[in-house]
């Protein structure tokens, strides 16, 4: 059995329409209008034990209502999931031990105490041992090298401070299932660099079961084997990350270097998209149904000094993905 199961799950909000004006505030009055909004809408997928899934789509898609459902925090209208064997939203205190959800735009943290405090009230609300509790803070704040800020208030932390002081939160009590919602947004480079190396290598060492969302693309390509692609609340897409050029990646970038400016540039338009150009550099998008061609024929015609055939930037294939979707 799958760690995590879902079936056909589904989630509509009812809200209202409100007419402009103090004319449509007094029509609310007596007569509403409502409009049914599915944000999440058959939804079904499967994640084995010890994946690091990156689940994908525009604001708006659907993902952090299915991260809800899945943690529990909201009952579906329709459909089913399991987790760890549990259904979520019964929150039953087995479950609650085993899963844990960090939102990167919300805090867990007392904002006002240093981030010790917060992690030594999460150990006594989960009931861990005093000595376990203490190894496993001591791995944590060594491995995300955040050991020398735990007595500092919260709101004196930097951003990436911050978040790598969540990760321990959420960890502590060291769940089976984590689930995580643009955990490096806002982050600097070197930041997010830092959590995405701790994140693989946790899921590596303990077999976390990871399901991540992130609107930066280098976070998914370096965590993430398999992705599943949702939009308007249905999965457009479930398969391997590669598979994903694959299918909707229709052309390849070429590159070339020359001695000197080369004779009949005016052609090679035909050849493809131009990129970029100058005397003695040429890039190229061309289908890849014809990249060999077209690799030939520069190369007879102009006197190339490197060559260099590349896919297309994977954030360039999921907008395209988003769009067809």
């Amino acid at each position: 059995m799958s760690l995590i199961e879902v079936r056909g799950l589904t989630k509509a909000f009812r809200t209202y329409k409100k007419d402009p004006g103090l004319r449509g505030a007094l029509r609310g009055l007596v007569s509403r209008r409502h409009e049914t909004v599915h944000a999440v809408k058959d939804v079904s997928f499967t994640v084995e034990e010890g994946e690091f899934v990156g689940f994908l789509g525009p604001n708006g898609a659907g993902k952090t209502t299915t991260l809800k459902m899945l943690s529990g925090l909201l009952h579906p209208t329709s459909g089913e999931a399991r987790v760890l064997g549990y259904v979520p939203w019964e929150r039953r205190d087995g479950y609650r031990r085993q899963f844990a959800l960090l939102l990167g735009q919300k805090n867990q943290l007392w904002w006002d105490l240093p981030a010790r405090d917060s992690f030594e009230l999460n150990a006594r609300i989960y009931g861990l041992d005093r000595d376990a509790f203490r190894r496993t803070l001591d791995e944590l704040s060594a491995m995300l090298g955040i050991g020398a800020q735990l007595a500092t208030a919260v709101r004196e932390l930097s951003l990436g401070e911050r978040m790598k002081c969540e990760l321990i939160a959420a960890l502590l009590h060291q769940p089976r299932v984590l689930f995580l919602d643009e955990p490096t947004i806002g982050l600097d480079v070197v930041s997010q660099k830092a959590v995405r190396e701790f994140l693989r290598e946790h899921n590596r060492t303990h077999r976390t079961t990871i399901l991540l969302t992130s609107h930066y693309m280098a976070d998914i390509q370096e965590l993430c084997e398999r992705v599943v692609i949702i939009d308007h609340g249905t999965i457009f897409f479930d398969g391997r990350l590669d598979d994903v050029l694959g299918r909707f990646a229709d052309h390849k970038i070429i590159t070339l270097r020359f001695e000197g400016a080369p004779a009949g540039s005016d052609l090679v338009a035909a050849w493809g998209e131009v990129l970029e150009q100058s005397p003695v550099t040429l890039k190229l998008k061309v289908k890849r149904d014809r990249v060999i061609a077209v690799c030939k024929q520069l190369l007879d015609q102009f006197a190339v000094t490197d060559i260099d055939i590349e896919e297309v930037p994977i954030e360039d294939v999921i907008r395209q993905v988003f769009q067809r979707a």
